[in-house]
């Protein structure tokens, strides 16, 4: 009697616990707010180490975003070319590879190049596939989805502003304006506080931009402090990691991802203050 009794309840243990989800660093990364320098460097600017050299000290989402960008680096292990142009026939393609939300293709890619907004927003896809569990997919609606498409259904470019993947490839701080305040999914943060894994809006002093992610500070030899990152850019031919003195930067917009499942309940018609 007392193990028919026994096994099921096991089962039913075993069902709950399998329908709970239970994933290592699903929860926003912290900081103690103070600089993040960095002193173990890769010898080269394609790897896919980050969250190994990276992420040795990072928890959280910001560590699952390490992991999601050597995805994207696995795609392109000599950078893949970078190339943008709106107006290019085949038409411009943010990142080289069909990047899928869930399964469900985000881009038909028209070209094997990638472009900064391309590459950072396909490690934040890549970091929901890794974070949202099989489970709770099923509750994506049809319309939000449609909203984080990076092209329309013909094919054709999907324009700035508009939707989740306009607003993020706008200008100047699209991360901002597309997980801040379009799906409340992340929050701006301080220089001081940033961690590996964050994503970064650089503005030039000539006002052209930049989407990268935060890799951390160092010192050069010269004393300057240098920032970090990985994005697509020309000196790394597509994908790769690169770093910039600060004193070439006009603003640097810093925004973290804290709260992912706000992708099954962001309004798609939420209108973004540009």
């Amino acid at each position: 009697m007392k193990f028919k009794i026994l096994v099921p309840l096991i089962l039913l243990i075993a069902v709950s616990w399998k329908s709970i989800p239970h994933k290592e660093n699903d929860f926003p990364t912290v900081d103690d707010g103070t600089w993040y320098y960095q002193d173990r460097l890769p010898a080269v600017a394609h790897h896919i180490q980050h969250q190994e050299i990276f992420g040795r000290e990072i928890t959280g989402y910001n560590r699952l975003i390490l992991k999601a960008i050597d995805l994207v680096q696995s795609t392109a292990m000599d950078g893949g070319t970078y190339f943008m142009g709106g107006t290019a026939i085949p038409p411009e393609s943010p990142i080289g590879h069909v990047l899928k939300l869930f399964t469900r293709p985000l881009l038909s890619p028209p070209r094997h190049s990638s472009y900064c907004t391309g590459a950072t927003y396909a490690a934040f896809i890549e970091a929901m596939n890794l974070i949202i569990s099989p489970e709770e997919r099923g509750q994506l609606s049809q319309d939000r989805f449609e909203a984080l498409r990076m092209q329309e259904l013909d094919g054709g470019r999907r324009e700035d502003h508009v939707k989740f993947w306009g607003h993020w490839n706008a200008d100047n701080t699209g991360h901002s304006y597309a997980m801040v305040q379009y799906s409340q999914m992340g929050k701006e943060i301080s220089a001081k506080s940033a961690r590996p894994g964050d994503f970064v809006n650089i503005i030039w002093k000539n006002n052209h931009g930049h989407a990268v992610i935060f890799l951390g500070w160092q010192m050069s030899e010269k004393g300057e402090l240098d920032m970090l990152y990985w994005s697509s850019q020309p000196g790394t031919n597509g994908l790769g990691d690169s770093r910039t003195h600060v004193s070439n930067t006009k603003r640097l917009t810093f925004v973290r991802l804290v709260d992912p499942r706000k992708i099954f309940s962001f309004d798609v018609d939420t209108e973004v203050d540009y």
